[in-house]
């Protein structure tokens, strides 16, 4: 990417990761995203791993497995991605997930002991994978997630608690506070739905098109720079 004088990157994404806690609408968007660029789509595959449901359900013991069965897909998965853009660079590719949250996840699941050995399993990996042109980090309170939660009616979420959602609230705020290898799009969506107001999904698409450096904050009303 080229950048402007006026902190412009002059080229169209080739990279979009959408970000933010459970419930908060980022595959939705995702899938919005690359219908409408005409992009490959790249999902996390929570539904594959087999410690998940136990986990949520408070089954005990389940935090390391769950963790280091997403860590090692994550892995995997971002390879994969970096591999076959790099065979095509006229590729387009939007995410629903970056490779940080994991570390996210594992800070707010483990305990201590827990912690230590996944980063000694994480420090092992010697992982391939592309900066992304743009984040887009989705922010809503507690309830807006309990609320979206329940109406996806996904099993293994039902018992996803108000405290958790509030922890990991705090752990992405904490992420993308220092978060500064992409350019970064901030968006408050508890009142905003891109995917079935497609006035909103416009404003986002002036907000993203072209890409600005830096960290910014968008709402549909006025987009702060």
């Amino acid at each position: 990417m080229v950048e402007s004088e006026k902190g412009y990157i002059s080229s169209k994404p080739r990279y979009i990761v959408v970000e933010g806690p459970i419930g908060v609408g980022k595959s939705s968007l995702a899938r919005k995203l690359a219908d409408y660029f005409e992009a490959d789509l790249f999902m996390e595959k929570a539904e594959e791993n087999p410690f998940l449901s136990r986990f949520y359900s408070g089954v005990a013991n389940m935090s390391l497995p769950t963790q280091l069965h997403f860590l090692m897909q994550r892995a995997e998965q971002l390879e994969g991605l970096d591999d076959k853009m790099s065979q095509d660079p006229t590729k387009m590719v939007v995410a629903d997930f970056l490779f940080e949250k994991d570390g996210l996840f594992a800070a707010a699941n483990l305990d201590a002991d827990e912690l230590d050995i996944y980063n000694k399993v994480k420090s092992k990996l010697d992982i391939d994978q592309p900066v992304p042109d743009l984040v887009i980090y989705l922010q809503a309170d507690e309830d807006t997630l309990t609320s979206r939660i329940n109406l996806r009616n996904n099993p293994f979420e039902t018992s996803i608690t108000h405290d958790y959602l509030q922890k990991l609230n705090g752990k992405y705020a904490e992420l993308f506070h220092y978060y500064d290898k992409s350019p970064l799009l901030i968006i408050n969506a508890s009142s905003i739905d891109f995917v079935n107001n497609q006035k909103d999904f416009e404003l986002l698409l002036s907000a993203i098109t072209p890409i600005k450096k830096g960290k910014h904050f968008f709402s549909p009303s006025k987009i702060h720079i």
